[in-house]
């Protein structure tokens, strides 16, 4: 049967259809581990952590470098729905892609309600500029940069790609189309407007051509998910954009990261391929 169109579905059903952690029932233990994994990292390598790219406390950045000298960077995004969890929690993300010989830059931001959906895009954009402007002030010449995300970080990431920094992007189950959030319990803190929805949607928008974008989901996450993956996707695709689809099968929306921890994962994978253009 095919899933069932979310313009029918009521508020109830249309919740849960979005709620990842109601589908994943050791969705709590993976986010705990993930945090203890990258406190670990966090402890053995200081040196480049909480530099400030804007005045809020969560205009943050935690960078992990190798000895590559001039390696490509993959800047990750955490997700949590823009309303919960923290970069901090996130570093083990890291893990795979240093291995490969990449840099790891992982972006903070400030939570809605605290931040509109507007602001908090805003600051993704002065994180990179500043990440840029390390390079120019170090003397190094333009490397590769990748912006990457998970949920709402997939998100986000996908809206960078707008943005002359970003040279690829490497998407992880996010949300392209944000009409559907905006009639969910989700919009309580987000308060999007419909101004919000057609300027940040990356479906919705034109965007810098010729950015490769690989848009990667599991093949066990919630239909809606599955979803928007593949709609944005096709419709990339139907514009002559490069990149592709990159479906993991039995990866639910909090397993997958397990494919960008490990080095031969494929998740890690495909960001050494887009950092190696």
């Amino acid at each position: 049967m095919p899933d069932a169109d979310w313009r029918t579905l009521d508020a109830d059903a249309l919740d849960r259809a979005y709620d990842n952690r109601g589908a994943v029932a050791d969705s709590a233990s993976r986010l705990a581990g993930w945090r203890a994994r990258s406190a670990v990292l966090r402890a053995e390598r200081p040196g480049t952590l909480d530099i400030p790219y804007g005045p809020r406390p969560r205009n943050r950045i935690d960078l992990f470098e190798g000895d590559g000298g001039n390696a490509p960077l993959l800047a990750f995004v955490h997700g949590g729905y823009w309303q919960r969890n923290a970069r901090e929690d996130f570093g083990c993300m890291a893990l795979g892609p240093l291995a490969l010989g990449l840099d790891v830059a992982l972006i903070g931001y400030t939570l809605a309600p605290e931040a509109t959906l507007s602001e908090i895009a805003d600051e993704i954009g002065a994180a990179l500029r500043l990440l840029r402007a390390r390079d120019e002030a170090a003397g190094r010449p333009r490397r590769r940069l990748v912006a990457s995300g998970w949920s709402a970080g997939g998100h986000l990431a996908a809206l960078s790609c707008q943005w002359p920094e970003v040279d690829a992007a490497l998407c992880i189950s996010g949300i392209y189309d944000l009409a559907p959030i905006r009639r969910t319990g989700l919009n309580e803190a987000l308060r999007l407007t419909e101004d919000e929805v057609a300027t940040l949607s990356p479906m919705r928008l034109g965007g810098r051509r010729g950015v490769p974008v690989t848009v990667a989901y599991g093949l066990c996450e919630l239909p809606e998910l599955q979803r928007q993956s593949r709609d944005y996707a096709a419709l990339r695709q139907a514009s002559g954009e490069p990149g592709g689809l990159l479906p993991l099968a039995a990866h639910d929306h909090f397993s997958i990261l397990d494919a960008m921890i490990a080095p031969d994962g494929a998740l890690a994978q495909a960001a050494l391929a887009l950092a190696r253009g």
